[in-house]
């Protein structure tokens, strides 16, 4: 049974500007495990993650309905595929998909109830 749908998207401009404007601001946003997976990345693949991964904790927001989550609070790491993995503060199922264009990062979270 799902519990929420929520969907995000941001301009890559708009994070690659906050980065530039705040060197915190990376700190502010991923998790240090999120954070690791930045070192080897080209810098326009690096404003490209931080953007899915901004995208997706503020779709989990809507999914989840938990306003008072921090950015700490959710993480989204890679499965050995490359799957994004979305952990949060609920016992529930998390399904996420992040995508990029040249301009955008979108994101769509899905809550699923493990029992109704």
């Amino acid at each position: 049974m799902i519990h929420g749908i929520g969907v995000d998207i941001i301009e890559l401009s708009r994070i690659e500007r906050a980065m530039k404007r705040n060197a915190r601001f990376v700190e502010r946003i991923l998790t240090t495990q999120e954070r690791a997976a930045l070192q080897n990345m080209s810098d326009s693949r690096k404003i490209e993650h931080v953007a899915g991964r901004f995208a997706a904790k503020e779709a989990f927001v809507k999914a989840s309905g938990i306003k008072e989550a921090s950015w700490m609070d959710v993480e989204i790491l890679n499965d050995s595929t490359g799957k994004p993995i979305m952990t949060g503060p609920i016992d529930e199922t998390i399904h996420v998909s992040i995508s990029h264009s040249q301009a955008y990062a979108v994101a769509q979270v899905i809550i699923e109830a493990k029992s109704f």
